[in-house]
């Protein structure tokens, strides 16, 4: 029993870090979707605008990201 108090302390402490760190690596991923986004319309686009780019990719990024 005493080998199975620290295991399951170790347990339960990594699932409460995963939970509240989970928010971080989420708007991570955003962010790099959205400069990902940002370039393939730089490469693509013949008049590109940074802002304009930027606004759209946000927009659909986060629309993508509700839907899922």
């Amino acid at each position: 029993m005493k080998k199975i108090i620290p295991k399951l302390i170790f347990i339960l402490i990594t699932i409460a870090l995963i939970y509240f760190l989970k928010t971080n690596f989420a708007e991570y991923n955003i962010s790099k979707s959205i400069s990902a986004c940002i370039a393939a319309q730089k490469k693509t686009s013949k008049s590109f605008n940074l802002e304009e780019s930027k606004k759209y990719c946000e927009k659909e990024v986060r629309k993508q990201k509700e839907n899922n």
